[in-house]
């Protein structure tokens, strides 16, 4: 079984409020789970590392082969890839997660959408925001 999960992660302010978002699809195109979740007060950047790791965790739980990721953070995604070296200590924490996530799936692959192709995840994110500020 394949799954490609759309990651989003935000902040409101840099730092500030933030929140994660993702959205799990089967190879049919059925989402097959979401996670709408406030993170606490983090960066853009943590929060867009957070996603992508929940919802490897997910893929891990349910023993999924194969996964195709795909990030609105082109940072975030050459950072993965090995394009990138991660310089920020927080965001190396987040990265060796991924790194030490990596090695439960056949296949793995991270890739850049724009913001129009996730706005599912996004909606999520901003779900998670605006019911933690009620």
């Amino acid at each position: 079984m394949k799954l490609k999960i759309y990651s989003d992660g935000g902040a409101r302010g840099n730092p500030g409020p933030a929140g994660i978002g993702v959205v799990i699809y089967n190879q049919d195109g059925d989402v097959v789970h979401e996670i709408s979740k406030y993170i606490g007060e983090t960066t853009n950047n943590q929060a867009e590392y957070q996603a992508i790791i929940a919802g490897l965790k997910y893929a891990k739980s349910i023993k999924a082969p194969e996964v195709d990721c795909y990030l609105d953070s082109e940072l975030v995604v050459k950072q993965v890839n090995g394009e990138y070296k991660v310089k920020d200590q927080n965001l190396a924490e987040h990265f060796l997660t991924i790194w030490n996530l990596k090695k439960y799936f056949k296949t793995i692959r991270f890739s850049h959408v724009r913001r129009e192709q996730n706005k599912a995840a996004d909606k999520l994110v901003n779900q998670a925001l605006d019911l933690r500020s009620k």
